[in-house]
């Protein structure tokens, strides 16, 4: 199917290349393309469960593939991370996928979330309502589009003053700040060097955890947590 799908897109870029024939196959490959479900995001909300690999922009239902192996290991590895070092400290909540973020014109499920303690009212039993601190988007050839493009734009624009981009195939790692309203500036970008968090108070990352994933508990004593 994605290979037919090419060489229709192909075709369409060049239409004196069509005959009757071809048009007619077109028109029924687009007649059977799903169309993206519209609903409120109440109703997405009660649709979709645990397993539901989706997220809800401007009315619609987005699905996307499951993760890879590499990007299960990244964001298990935060999380576990993340999590102990701010219940340790206080500091708030780390949530992980699958759980809602409610912003204006979308409902999106981050790969890893921070909520500051001043903000934990956002805080709802389905999702978030919301921006959280921090938001953290583990890329996949699937989702580079959406992470670095549309996603970039509106976390930005809802005020999250914080956004890691990681890339489990290239190695590298983009950390943005929120510098002005709708703005991000990075604050660093690569694959090795110790990136400290302006939203979580004393918490600092060694980029090459991410590619080498070693032992939490070896991390946490490195954190000055246990």
């Amino acid at each position: 199917m994605a290979e037919r799908r090419e060489e229709i897109l192909k075709l369409l870029q060049e239409p004196e290349a069509l005959d009757e024939d071809l048009r007619r196959e077109i028109l029924e490959y687009l007649l059977r393309l799903p169309r993206p479900r519209r609903m409120t995001y109440e109703e997405f909300l009660a649709w979709a469960d645990e397993d539901t690999l989706a997220e809800w922009v401007n009315g619609e239902v987005v699905e996307y593939t499951p993760a890879s192996r590499k990007h299960q290991n990244i964001a298990d590895f935060l999380t576990a991370v993340l999590r102990t070092f701010v219940e340790a400290r206080q500091l708030g909540v780390v949530l992980s996928a699958p759980f809602q973020m409610k912003l204006a014109q979308s409902g999106r499920e981050p790969d890893l979330m921070f909520v500051a303690k001043e903000h934990l009212d956002r805080l709802q039993e389905t999702h978030l309502e919301g921006p959280a601190d921090l938001v953290v988007e583990i890329l996949s050839p699937e989702s580079m589009g959406r992470d670095r493009g549309e996603k970039f734009y509106e976390y930005a624009q809802a005020g999250i003053p914080e956004y890691w981009l990681i890339d489990p195939e290239g190695e590298q790692a983009e950390f943005y700040v929120l510098k002005r309203p709708g703005r991000y500036q990075v604050e660093m970008a690569g694959s090795e060097g110790i990136y400290h968090s302006s939203v979580i108070p004393g918490f600092w990352l060694k980029i090459e955890w991410l590619w080498k994933t070693p032992r939490v508990l070896d991390v946490l004593r490195e954190l000055g947590v246990i």
